[in-house]
């Protein structure tokens, strides 16, 4: 699977204005179809209406967390291939591995630029 610049992102992040610097450094990286979310049931429902070719999702979120969606993605038959980047302020080893064994494809810890994103981006889809 390479990286492609014109498949639709979905950022899930309760945070608007984390979700504008997401939307922001995916545009200097070059995709420009990123739909957003506000917590793990919207980005459900919007998984469920549209065909996304990436997820970026906060970790830290009510009612339901980036955890918890990552574990909905990975039961559902039709999104659990989907590539899945969690994004979290805490660096605790406990939830890295956590979110390895839930199927995780790649971790960022905030803050970071385009280039960490470009870098994590492209080893989920050539790595």
């Amino acid at each position: 699977m390479s990286l492609d610049l014109s498949t639709p992102v979905l950022v899930v992040d309760d945070y608007q204005t984390m979700v504008r610097i997401l939307r922001n450094l995916l545009k200097q990286i070059g995709f420009n179809d990123v739909d957003d979310a506000s917590d793990g049931q919207a980005a459900l429902e919007k998984l469920r209406a549209r065909k996304y070719g990436l997820v970026i999702s906060d970790w830290n979120m009510a009612p339901m967390t980036g955890y918890e969606l990552l574990q909905h993605v990975r039961s559902d038959a039709e999104l659990n291939s989907l590539p899945f980047i969690m994004v979290t302020a805490e660096a605790k080893t406990e939830n890295v591995v956590a979110a390895k064994k839930a199927g995780v494809n790649n971790y960022i810890v905030k803050p970071f630029n385009a280039e960490t994103l470009r870098t994590k981006i492209s080893a989920v889809f050539n790595g």
